[in-house]
């Protein structure tokens, strides 16, 4: 949709800015998924925090995207919704880390900063990335209860 209706798409020359956002991303030091098992509760951690990270922007793109048919408007709850899920997961939940209420409205602000012209870019980015992000929380949750009796 931001493609067809703004032109910003994966190869246009305004992908070729810096993204300086510090979005969450799963790496293979949070375990790779051939070795899940001995990085289960450490991957868990990381994917509940980078939920809770990405909540603040994904509340970022819900104030500042328009969609006619409001495909936006729910997934800053949805992204809570699973990360309080797989927060729960985790041994020791209070070791999941969520951005406290400073932090977000700093975040915010830096966002709101962001010039009209390079606004729709750092939105394709975010949606990019969680995209992304989400993409292998689905393989970690999957290869999880796949391989342990666990039940989400």
């Amino acid at each position: 949709q931001m493609c067809e209706k703004f032109g910003v798409c994966p190869n246009s020359m305004e992908m070729l800015l810096q993204n300086n956002l510090d979005l969450p991303k799963m790496t293979e030091e949070d375990g790779d998924f051939l070795t899940f098992l001995s990085f289960q509760d450490k991957c868990l951690r990381k994917i509940s925090s980078g939920l809770y990270t990405f909540q603040t922007y994904l509340k970022y793109v819900q104030e500042t995207f328009t969609s006619e048919n409001q495909n936006v408007e729910s997934i800053p709850y949805s992204t809570e919704h699973l990360a309080r899920t797989i927060r729960q997961m985790v041994i020791n939940p209070e070791e999941v880390i969520i951005p406290d209420a400073a932090t977000q409205e700093s975040l915010i602000t830096k966002l709101k900063s962001i010039k009209a012209w390079t606004e729709k870019i750092t939105i394709h980015l975010i949606l990019r990335d969680f995209t992304s992000f989400m993409e292998k929380t689905v393989r970690a949750v999957r290869y999880l209860i796949n391989t342990r009796s666990f039940s989400v």
